[in-house]
């Protein structure tokens, strides 16, 4: 006889909604309904755009749904939407909502959420990117767990670290979020085997050994940089780490006489940090070292 398939909502956004998606769906596994983020103006023309997951399920025919909050006056309406169907799970990654406990309370084996940090580090919304920026190249990995009231609090049902040499680090922001996307994504789909035939037993995080990171800001993203005379070193490298944890993410920059100049390229040497292209506040990209020689002028 034919084992009924379980019915799964996925939540999921960005960077690791998709491609996680798209690992389960290469391993059989499609969610019944996926859970999206509203569709948002985006670039100079503002123009509505639907985020990743939602274009995904639309090619699959998958039903999507996008609620705007889960408070106030949009409550009932989500509930009547999650309490009008029989849950088996509700699989979370990289929403960028807080879920209430009475969403958690319907699945009948709970909710589970993948996060991108050996935790009980880094715990919190930037944990990719906190760790090249602080250079913590050995909490990086995955953890699947079981989600509670609390934020990466829960018990955990697998975790497998992410193994990066030397010379591989660090490694720009938006490949290693593919990449541990799809790590994550092979992982998720085993677990959710597993764990829905009761073969996983959670095990608690040690709460003691906890570390956080919170979102990151543009201010984050400020490197000291005295542009007539570049850093070596120890400092050369934190500036480094930085460019590349916000690669893809608004990038980094520093301040020049009162101006904003974006770093675009650079590369890092023999303990030298090298700017190749920069971009001055309200002015096309520019070589560096045009740049740096119109400053001297």
């Amino acid at each position: 006889m034919n084992k009924v398939k379980p019915r799964i909502a996925y939540f999921g956004g960005e960077p690791l909604g998709m491609p996680v998606l798209e690992e389960l769906y290469l391993t059989g596994i499609t969610p019944d309904l996926i859970v999206a983020s509203p569709d948002k103006p985006v670039g100079r023309k503002q123009v509505m755009t639907p985020p990743p997951v939602k274009v995904w399920a639309q090619e699959k025919e998958i039903e999507v749904y996008q609620p705007e909050s889960y408070k106030g006056d949009a409550v009932d309406a989500v509930k009547e939407k999650f309490l009008s169907a029989d849950w088996d799970i509700f699989v979370v990654v990289a929403y960028n909502h807080i879920l209430p406990q009475w969403l958690l309370d319907i699945p009948k084996h709970g909710v589970i959420n993948l996060h991108p940090s050996m935790l009980p580090f880094l715990r919190g919304a930037s944990p990719i990117r906190t760790a090249i920026k602080d250079d913590l190249r050995d909490q990086i990995g995955v953890t699947i767990m079981q989600m509670d009231a609390t934020m990466d609090t829960g018990p955990i049902l697998d975790q497998m670290p992410m193994i990066i040499s030397d010379e591989n680090w660090p490694i720009p922001g938006p490949k290693l979020d593919q990449a541990l996307a799809r790590m994550g994504g092979a992982m998720l789909a085993d677990v959710l085997r597993d764990y829905l035939a009761g073969e996983i037993i959670p095990q608690d995080q040690d709460d003691t050994m906890a570390t956080y990171c919170g979102r990151l800001t543009k201010a984050d993203s400020e490197l000291e940089l005295n542009p007539r005379k570049l850093p070596t070193s120890n400092k050369a490298r934190q500036a480094w780490l930085k460019i590349n944890a916000f690669d893809g993410i608004g990038g980094t920059w520093f301040m020049h006489e009162g101006k904003r100049i974006k770093i675009k390229e650079a590369e890092f040497s023999m303990g030298k940090l090298r700017l190749l292209t920069v971009v001055p506040e309200g002015k096309p990209a520019i070589d560096f070292a045009t740049w740096h020689q119109a400053q001297q002028s």
